[in-house]
């Protein structure tokens, strides 16, 4: 079976024909779809925002703060406009070559004036 894919402007096509950031936006628009019909109390997405510009970031953040409501989402990126979403943040850091710390912040306990 083949998806049929139509981005706003341009023709209907095949969605293999698309771009890397189409291609994205169009999975992701699927997969929200089955969420709004079938809400899933979690979801791991990994690296889904990695083919979009910083617009289709935006738009794409903005459909996740919809979501947030009925599901929570574990997502790996490197986007800081996609983390702007989180909660909470997990990740590595190296304080000193070849010495890996792992960090977690909790967004809700950084004051507002702290937050970019």
């Amino acid at each position: 079976m083949d998806i049929i894919a139509k981005p706003p402007g341009k023709e209907t096509s095949r969605i293999s024909l698309l771009s890397g950031g189409e291609k994205a936006l169009t999975a992701a628009a699927i997969l929200l779809a089955i969420f709004k019909s079938r809400p899933s109390p979690f979801a791991i997405l990994d690296e889904v925002d990695a083919p979009l510009d910083d617009n289709n970031i935006g738009r794409f953040v903005n459909l996740l703060r919809e979501f947030l409501k009925e599901s929570q989402f574990i997502i790996v990126t490197h986007s800081k406009q996609t983390m702007s979403v989180a909660n909470v943040l997990y990740g590595i850091t190296m304080t000193e070559p070849g010495v890996s710390t792992k960090v977690a912040v909790r967004l809700d306990d950084v004051p507002e004036s702290r937050v970019a």
